[in-house]
């Protein structure tokens, strides 16, 4: 039986850990050759070093999602190295300080878009353009229940802007190429057990306990749930659907 991204290639951005380090275990296991993208060379190489020690095929290559020239290098060599490129998963983000608009920074709400949505925005133009060259792909990116709904009790106004914004920009881009055959949607995770939730609830700006209360299914997420939701969306077994921001979150945006 075939595996749903059997032969695929796909990129994923912030590769290095937590949601897409896992993506990269996830798609690997479901047939998809792999480039990896970071700043943190370490961290993915060590990704892509994992999947090949498996069984997979990965190649890491250093890259900032706010440069252009280092995503337009980041596409060029998923083409070269493998010939096409079928799907991407975005997955590069920053949470940013915490604090209440007034007395945040406006050096934190640039750094924060320029990640968070602009780096989105930048793979998207180039992973567009080289799947209208081949005749279709799939793209994911990765949004967050900050994208859907606001929570007063967590003051980051610019991650939640940028991340509300990388839902519109999801919609549009899906209805701007639904006739060519490249589908859009974004992944919308709740609380999720990866580094920087950890690192969130050690320096006291959560508790896990408050992260649960949000979800009622009354745990946290793995990194792996929510992987496995971006490569189905990435499969043809999600064929009919593109301009979605998919909820991967206990329930919490339900209530």
């Amino acid at each position: 039986m075939r595996s749903m991204l059997d032969g695929r290639t796909a990129v994923i951005t912030g590769a290095a850990g937590g949601i897409g380090a896992a993506a990269a275990r996830v798609f690997s296991a479901h047939g998809a050759r792999l480039v990896l993208a970071d700043v943190d060379v370490e961290g993915g190489r060590q990704a892509a070093d994992a999947v090949v020690k498996s069984g997979g095929e990965a190649v890491f290559v250093r890259a900032d999602v706010t440069s252009e020239n280092d995503v337009a290098a980041l596409v060029r060599e998923a083409v070269s190295h493998y010939g096409r490129l079928d799907c991407a998963f975005n997955n590069a983000s920053v949470d940013g300080e915490t604090a209440p608009l007034h007395e945040s920074t406006r050096e934190n709400w640039e750094r924060v878009l320029r990640v968070n949505l602009t780096g989105a925005w930048l793979c998207m133009k180039h992973e567009i353009a080289q799947m209208l060259r081949q005749g279709g792909g799939a793209i994911v990116n990765t949004s967050s229940v900050a994208g859907l709904v606001g929570l007063g009790a967590t003051p980051q106004s610019a991650y939640f802007a940028a991340k509300h914004g990388l839902v519109g920009l999801t919609r549009q881009a899906a209805l701007e190429y639904a006739g060519q055959h490249v589908r859009v949607n974004a992944v919308c995770p709740g609380a999720v057990r990866t580094p920087l939730l950890e690192s969130a609830i050690r320096a006291e700006v959560i508790t896990e306990r408050d992260a649960v209360s949000y979800t009622p299914v009354q745990r946290l997420a793995s990194p792996e749930e929510i992987a496995e939701a971006a490569a189905w969306l990435c499969s043809d077994l999600s064929s009919f659907v593109t301009g979605q921001a998919v909820p991967v979150d206990g329930g919490w945006t339900a209530q």
